[in-house]
């Protein structure tokens, strides 16, 4: 063989070698050196029986329990919106201000009449006394001091319906600025500067997001089994897997006529709560318990149809197939119907590269990751067995 069909071998090889994966390069390294596999302690999950919720599925969203609808009480013209969607108000800030000057102008009339109506009832008043006390003295006839009664009857009369007219206007001059009538967020403007605002027209939406609640449906067919009282577990759609609980405070009793389902009203267990209102939310209601296998989704292996995970036995890794079955809604752990037993031992996060029967050495405990190459981290394995 000339010495150019040698470098070229050489260099094919090269390239060969470099063209392997780190998987395969790692199962190439351990059957050649035939080394066992680190297994750190937190690499390995013990299956043990647990409770497994079941109960029927709720679906809704997160709603407010303190939330206003704040409408116009008088007719007028939007001057000013002080708030916008999102900002925080206190109770009794100023949120939308209205025109007040026709109000205001009635306010001054009712006010003067009023001013009228007491000075024609205190001299109606005098004019009683004063006839009352010559009619005592035989001066008057008794039906001169019935008239002047009359007349003192009817000018107090007048001054109460003056009076009220005067605080009705003082009432619509108060509705004219609209406040906050609690602590919360704006939720929803509806309004502008320049709007006109008829009574009844809704201006802003208030909601005190501290309040939440999970507003949710169950079919009909399951509502026999939701009490008073009992644990939910849900998601809301937005937070991720972050997992919320509840507990069962309200059942409505008449189901909804088109869609034949029940509201169930849901408090929030703790202070963790969305502070977003009209968020989708599903989850499950803890109606029953029982004991089961179970299994977290970190130790199973899916390819299609089959599940299976890495079970140690002997020393070596097993590849067992699994028979999974309904997920736990709290925790997430999946009920193992075969497949393994109480107290066998899997592998957390197992990488492709494992093989069945591979065997494996329980890394002493304190030893620093880069000193033991367990399951879970491969490359350095890889790299170990390479070296």
């Amino acid at each position: 063989m000339s010495r150019h069909v040698f470098l070229v071998l050489v260099l094919v090889s090269s390239i060969a070698a470099c063209n392997k994966t780190p998987e395969k390069a790692d199962q190439a390294a351990r059957a050649a050196a035939e080394l066992p596999l680190l297994i750190s302690p937190e690499d390995l999950i013990t299956v043990h029986t647990g409770d497994l919720a079941s109960g029927p599925v709720i679906t809704g969203s997160v709603e407010p329990e303190r939330r206003a609808d704040l409408r116009a009480e008088v007719s007028s013209v939007v001057l000013q919106v002080l708030k916008e969607n999102g900002e925080s108000v206190k109770r009794d800030d100023l949120l939308v201000r209205l025109d007040d000057t026709a109000i205001r102008d009635n306010l001054t009339s009712a006010e003067a009449a009023a001013r009228s109506a007491a000075q024609a009832s205190e001299q109606a008043e005098r004019q009683y006394q004063r006839l009352k006390t010559l009619r005592s003295s035989g001066m008057a006839s008794m039906q001169q001091l019935e008239d002047t009664e009359i007349r003192r009857n009817n000018a107090q009369s007048d001054l109460i319906a003056a009076k009220a007219r005067a605080a009705q206007a003082r009432q619509q001059l108060q509705r004219t600025e609209v406040r906050a009538p609690f602590d919360g967020v704006v939720s929803e403007r509806k309004v502008s500067a320049g709007d006109t605002a008829q009574i009844g027209k809704e201006l802003l939406k208030v909601i005190d997001p501290t309040s939440m609640r999970f507003q949710g449906f169950v079919s009909a067919d399951k509502i026999s089994s939701v009490k008073v009282g009992q644990q939910v577990h849900f998601s809301v759609n937005g937070y991720g897997r972050q997992s919320f609980s509840g507990s069962v405070k309200r059942v409505d009793p008449a189901a909804n006529p088109t869609t034949r389902q029940v509201e169930v009203l849901v408090g929030f267990a703790d202070g963790a709560q969305p502070r977003v209102s009209g968020l989708y939310a599903e989850g499950r209601i803890e109606a029953a318990s029982s004991q089961s296998l179970m299994i977290p989704d970190a130790a199973l292996v899916r390819n299609g149809d089959h599940t299976f995970a890495w079970r140690i036995k002997g020393g070596k890794l097993s590849k067992t197939s699994l028979v999974i079955g309904e997920r736990d809604s709290r925790r997430g752990d999946f009920v193992v119907q075969s497949g393994l037993a109480d107290g066998d031992q899997v592998v957390r996060n197992p990488l492709s590269s494992l093989r069945d029967g591979e065997k494996i050495e329980m890394a002493a405990v304190g030893v620093p990751a880069a000193a033991a190459p367990t399951a879970a981290a491969k490359p350095a394995a890889t790299a170990a067995a390479g070296k």
